[in-house]
């Protein structure tokens, strides 16, 4: 899939989505929640998302629980889901 600014429709989010393990779409965001044996091991995780993303140049919102980061995502300047949130949810998982 080609990095760009454009909103994927509903076909191709599914095909997207077959191709991640643990992602969904919840009210139009890209979300997955990772566990953790610890808090600080969540922090470290958060940092190194927050690392990604700036690599990319596509920042999630990123929510630290007790032993869970929640991460989600869309492309706010397409309204939706964009091949760059399905990128950032393959290196995310690539460091998970």
């Amino acid at each position: 899939m080609e990095l760009r600014y454009v909103k994927l429709s509903d076909s191709e989010v599914e095909e997207a989505l077959g191709s991640l393990t643990g992602w969904a779409v919840e009210d139009g965001q890209l979300v997955k929640t990772f566990g953790f044996e610890s808090y600080l091991a969540g922090s470290a995780f958060a940092s190194a998302v927050a690392q990604v993303a700036e690599e990319l140049n596509h920042h999630p919102d990123i929510l630290i629980g007790y032993q869970k980061v929640r991460v989600s995502m869309n492309t706010h300047d397409v309204g939706g889901l964009s091949p760059y949130d399905f990128e950032l949810a393959r290196r995310i998982d690539a460091i998970s």
